[in-house]
């Protein structure tokens, strides 16, 4: 697509004519990508909006981390809503770069920001629990605890998205003066610079947050599946275990579909990637 690191050389018909590559015109692959992103907007904006306001009257009732954290989540989610996918649309209808090479290393940072505070925020929302449930003991200034997480959860996505400024840059076909493309190319010195970009990306963004996000809620189902089999005081206990056992399936069924939805929705992507 247009974010390819290279840009594809011409050819001239018997007329002298130019005839551009199938990738630098407009085709069928650029209605289905508009399609698509065009449909994920809408669905992700009515969602993550409706969402929002929720969580934000929520708040006014009674705060809670969870809802704060749920709202950044929320907030990340429109950042990819309202900043790249519109960017994918524009740029699928025009296929060559038409907005200078400052506007292509700023859009470039944003494609990938809110990407990796989704992802951060996951990572902030599984620790969070993980305390709570692990370490009830040490709730002591859990409120800084998790501001802190977020700060660094905002302040890590701006780090590992700065990159993206400097390795994309507005590049002009050599033969076609009037195509330009932003893109990656001639940017690494070599390619195994450029993949170790894309490795340190898939880690930060993929890896690191999956891997968190299984060890936090694994740990937590384990912890409740290890007080459900403490012994005490019958009447107790039975009480005990029947909440322990509805919060073990509940537990059970978020680890499931957090872990399930972040797989699906990045897999293919970094499936696509390699």
């Amino acid at each position: 697509m247009a974010s390819s690191t290279e840009i594809p050389n011409y050819q001239a018909n018997n007329s002298n004519e130019i005839e551009l590559p199938i990738d630098m015109r407009f085709n069928e692959g650029h209605v289905v990508s508009i399609v698509i992103y065009s449909v994920l907007m809408i669905i992700s904006a009515a969602g993550n909006t409706t969402v929002l306001v929720l969580i934000a009257h929520r708040k006014l009732v009674s705060k809670s981390r969870i809802h704060t954290m749920l709202m950044h989540l929320a907030i990340a989610d429109l950042l990819v809503t309202f900043l790249m996918m519109p960017l994918e649309i524009v740029w699928a209808f025009t296929v060559s770069w038409k907005a200078g090479d400052a506007m292509c290393r700023i859009m470039a940072f944003f494609r990938v920001f809110g990407l990796y505070l989704s992802s951060f925020v996951l990572v902030c929302i599984s620790m969070d629990r993980y305390y709570a449930v692990i370490r009830p003991l040490q709730l002591w200034d859990v409120d800084k605890r998790g501001k802190i997480m977020l700060c660094l959860a905002w302040l890590g996505s701006v780090v590992c998205s700065m990159p993206q400024i400097i390795v994309f840059h507005l590049e002009t076909h050599p033969n076609i003066t009037w195509y330009s493309q932003c893109v990656t190319f001639n940017t690494f010195p070599t390619y195994t610079h450029e993949i170790t970009y894309s490795l340190f990306g898939m880690i930060m963004m993929y890896w690191f947050p999956l891997i968190v996000i299984i060890y936090t809620y694994s740990s937590i189902l384990l912890e409740i599946c290890r007080r459900s089999r403490k012994s005490g005081d019958d009447k107790i206990r039975r009480s005990s275990m029947g909440f322990l056992t509805r919060a073990r399936i509940r537990t059970l069924k978020m680890t499931v579909i957090i872990v399930a939805v972040f797989f699906i929705c990045w897999t293919p992507y970094y499936v696509m990637s390699l």
